[in-house]
């Protein structure tokens, strides 16, 4: 009974803050006086709700607003403005521009429940493992002639993201927005041909005197780079379920900065051992990448594609690298 006068207490604040016909005012505040006198002298709560809704049906005639349309009350406060709407049986109670919203159902108790507008969250954070290639400004992927020297061993060639942070901003409620953040892209490429690289009059070049040794017998030579990386996306979400379950479609640009590369070359035979060298070998430094990503539930695909030359212009074999694989784990 103790939230019934609460609830009568709240309706009669609301109202008499912009009602401007004083004697309907005196009626609303001599209603809940019965209401008050009625809790003190009995516990019927048979009475007491008959009570109420003559309260309420008598308060509903009043003209709180010149924006009331139907069930829909609107109250202002300064600058705040309360949206109270009564519908199928409840009562809702909206405060526009904030992510809150309070209902109570028309049943004997009249209890207040909190509930919180769902908010979007986009897929970048979290772990991603995949493939790395090479691709030839004719979109080939088969490394002849020139660009022999950089075929790779795909199964070898691995890409590592660790996203470890995420923004996400809705557009259209939590199924449609951007997302950005920030991460570490780990990437490694197997050559296939003993060779390792090297810079000869400001350009890199194949290296093959491993090859031409018959001391050393390479059994693995590769070129590593650290990038971090920064992305802006544009996700959908297409509910199939539960909100946790849904299917997401994102696609953006992913900008990155090199700020580590080597190369290693492993060999054994007559002479055994390892070379690893710490250069730049003429890599870019700056890049942007094409990316896409789907996903369902526990599979989640992405695809990165960097239109930006491995090498700087001019200063090596012009390919241009990208990744496919899995995306293992998501921090949202």
């Amino acid at each position: 009974m103790k939230t019934l006068i609460t609830v009568s207490s709240l309706i009669l604040l609301f109202t008499s803050s912009t009602i401007a016909q004083e004697e309907k005012t005196e009626k609303v505040e001599l209603n809940l006086k019965i209401v008050e006198q009625r809790d003190s002298t009995t516990n019927n709560r048979d009475a007491d709700k008959q009570y109420y809704d003559d309260f309420l049906k008598q308060a509903q005639e009043i003209d709180i607003s010149d924006q009331r349309k139907s069930d829909t009350t609107s109250i202002r406060f300064g600058k705040k403005r309360i949206v109270i709407i009564e519908k199928d049986g409840s009562t809702s109670i909206e405060i526009p521009g904030d992510n809150n919203k309070f209902t109570f159902d028309s049943d004997e108790d009249r209890d207040f429940n909190y509930k919180s507008k769902p908010r979007f969250k986009g897929h970048w954070a979290g772990l991603e493992w995949g493939f790395n290639g090479f691709m030839t400004p004719d979109h080939s992927i088969n490394m002849t002639d020139e660009y022999k020297f950089l075929e790779l061993r795909q199964g070898r060639s691995w890409n590592i993201n660790l996203n470890f942070m995420q923004y996400s901003l809705g557009i259209v409620s939590d199924k449609i927005g951007l997302v950005t953040g920030l991460g570490f892209e780990f990437n490694d490429y197997h050559f296939r041909n003993p060779i390792t690289l090297k810079v000869v009059d400001g350009i890199t070049v194949a290296d093959s005197s491993y090859f031409l040794d018959p001391n050393k017998n390479v059994t693995k030579t590769k070129l590593s780079t650290i990038h971090f990386t920064v992305p802006l996306l544009m996700e959908f979400q297409i509910p199939a379920g539960s909100r946790d379950h849904r299917v997401f479609i994102s696609a953006g640009v992913i900008g990155g900065v090199k700020i580590e590369s080597h190369t290693k070359i492993v060999f054994d035979g007559v002479s055994k051992g390892k070379d690893k060298g710490r250069s730049d070998y003429n890599l870019s430094t700056f890049r942007y990448g094409l990316t896409a990503r789907i996903g369902y539930r526990g599979l989640k695909l992405f695809a990165n594609y960097y239109p930006t030359p491995l090498f700087e212009k001019g200063k090596g074999t012009e390919v241009n690298p990208f990744s496919v694989g899995l995306i293992l784990l998501s921090f949202r």
